[in-house]
């Protein structure tokens, strides 16, 4: 995998964080179902990383899976997000990471049958994100 752009100590991240953001971002854990700021947000932005701002997503790429998180179709272009095997829970799955600075933000999954043009569904913690308004 490629280095992170944005390298920063355990105890600098740690102190930029709140304890629930620092357990999603830098332990790859999760945010409950249904609890989270942007699962129904319908407002037009970027959606950006809370660790370190890189644009990731774009709120004409999110739509309702009714999963309980905020679910996206395809992130913006470029190494905006990297992938990885997560082996843990005891199945494969594909975990999504900034790729600037590697902060944890959820997994992609594929061939769910939801109507988008990817047959993607980036399921990402709100906890990981920044919602950036469009400005007009």
């Amino acid at each position: 995998m490629e280095e992170a752009k944005v390298v920063k100590s355990e105890q600098e991240w740690r102190e930029q964080l709140t304890p629930e953001e620092y357990h999603v971002l830098r332990e790859a854990g999760t945010e409950r179902p249904f609890t989270g700021e942007y699962t129904d947000t319908k407002t037009v932005g970027i959606y950006s990383c809370r660790a370190c701002g890189t644009e990731l997503f774009r709120s004409e790429t999110k739509f309702e899976s009714h999963c309980g998180w905020p679910s996206f179709f395809t992130p913006l272009a470029g190494d905006a997000v990297i992938e990885r095997t997560d082996n843990s829970l005891g199945m494969a799955r594909t975990e999504v990471l900034c790729g600037t600075c590697h902060s944890h933000l959820g997994h992609v999954f594929a061939g769910e049958g939801y109507d988008t043009p990817t047959d993607l569904r980036y399921c990402i913690n709100s906890v990981s994100l920044r919602l950036v308004p469009d400005e007009g």
